[in-house]
């Protein structure tokens, strides 16, 4: 099916310093392209805002509705004191203003990086230093690097501080523009300044960028003949990486599986149903309600390689979206059972709407879904059968996993 068409279920925006950055959060579904063109001179084809069979009066109503907006656009020009003002950031800043007032945290702007950054990584190749980061600080921080990337390789760590980049200081400059001059193509170098806290030092780094292609799913068995699958994200590839996957571990005959969707923020819907697939027989997947009370049923594909074998889901707060319609289903249908902490409660369809001459896109909340069994879980999230935690303390200090122990302890109990 193409994946550039309707429904993108969407969650966290975690960037990856690559070509692009992922949105986090999740994406599901399909991208939209745009059917409106945005005026170059910025200025409101009000009369376009009606249907072809509308009354004159009602595009005097929307000018009329536009008034006040054009007359704040003209004191701006006139009166404000730092001249000339920008005027692709003022017409951002109306559309990001217009969707935020709707008060859905899901709809909202996106500018034509954050587009990018969004949409780039479900594709699972990306040109970078192949590092995860977090732009949201005082300073562009290193959240990992990708196992044998650049970034890796040129030894970052977790907590690492980009302080300047090609030998200019970027304290005090915007994350997002820094994160911009970071990305390249591959075999560009990238002089990078990092600020380590723990212990403080700074040091500088060449890092030659790279084509980055990221599994979207790996797989291993454990010393008890358990197999392992992680899966932390719901993109392009995911679907095929899955079921070869399957094939490799399912021929070691295993007691069982443990499916890994900790911090996995979502992807595509249709990537999800394909996932679900590998592991329910049949039946409904998830129910998505439309706002003018449409439900569209989303059904299993028959033929998954392991809709029979003992299965646990891990799950945590970063379970979303995607991932939190596979673990709802296999939960509903007593497939398997859930370790972990409650999920984020991401339960909402998007359609992402690109718009013309590369000015960005918008994402529209346009669905509610629901799991097999009806349940709404937006802002609830999933509740696991087996409540278990593992803090960031617990982590940093190397403490054993005890989600992934007690999910070995419910396999090795079956018989």
């Amino acid at each position: 099916m193409n994946k550039t068409g309707r429904n993108i279920i969407v969650i966290f925006l975690a960037l990856f310093l690559l070509a692009g950055a992922f949105s986090g959060g999740l994406l599901v579904g399909w991208l939209v392209p745009s059917k409106t063109p945005l005026e170059s001179s910025l200025q409101l084809n009000l009369a376009a805002t009606s249907t072809p069979n509308s009354e004159s009066s009602t595009s005097q109503s929307v000018t009329q509705l536009f008034a006040p907006f054009w007359e704040t656009w003209k004191i701006v020009h006139d009166q404000y004191v730092d001249q000339p003002v920008d005027d692709v950031k003022l017409m951002q800043g109306a559309i990001d203003g217009m969707l935020a007032s709707l008060g859905d945290i899901h709809t909202a702007y996106m500018t034509p990086d954050e587009y990018q950054q969004a949409t780039a990584p479900l594709s699972g190749e990306y040109e970078g230093i192949g590092a995860y980061v977090d732009a949201s600080g005082k300073y562009l921080t290193i959240v990992s690097p990708m196992p044998n990337s650049p970034a890796e390789q040129a030894g970052l760590k977790p907590g690492d501080e980009i302080t300047a980049v090609d030998g200019k200081d970027v304290t005090g400059t915007d994350p997002n523009i820094v994160l911009k001059s970071v990305l390249g193509p591959a075999g560009t170098v990238v002089d990078l300044t990092i600020l380590r806290p723990n212990p403080e030092s700074t040091f500088d780094v060449k890092i030659t960028r790279a084509t980055i292609t990221i599994d979207a799913v790996s797989g291993k068995m454990l010393d008890n003949n358990i197999a392992y699958i992680l899966l932390p994200t719901f993109g392009e590839n995911t679907a095929d990486q899955l079921k070869a996957t399957l094939t490799t571990l399912m021929a070691q005959n295993p007691k069982g599986i443990i499916l890994d969707l900790r911090d996995n923020g979502g992807g595509y819907l249709n990537t999800a149903i394909e996932v679900v697939s590998q592991f329910i027989d049949s039946g409904v997947v998830m129910y998505e309600q439309e706002g003018d009370g449409t439900t569209n049923t989303y059904n299993a594909t028959p033929g998954g390689l392991a809709t029979k074998i003992p299965l646990v889901v891990l799950v945590n707060g970063g379970t979303a979206s995607a991932s939190e319609i596979t673990a709802g289903a296999i939960q509903d249908y007593k497939r398997g059972v859930l370790v972990g902490v409650t999920t984020y409660g991401k339960g909402s369809v998007q359609n992402w709407i690109a718009l013309d001459n590369n000015q960005g896109a918008v994402r529209v909340t346009v669905a509610r879904w629901l799991t097999p069994n009806k349940r709404q879980i937006n802002g609830v999230g999933l509740t696991p059968d087996y409540v278990i935690d593992y803090t960031d303390d617990q982590i940093k200090n190397g403490v054993p996993d005890p989600q992934l122990a007690k999910a070995e302890e419910i396999i090795l109990s079956q018989k």
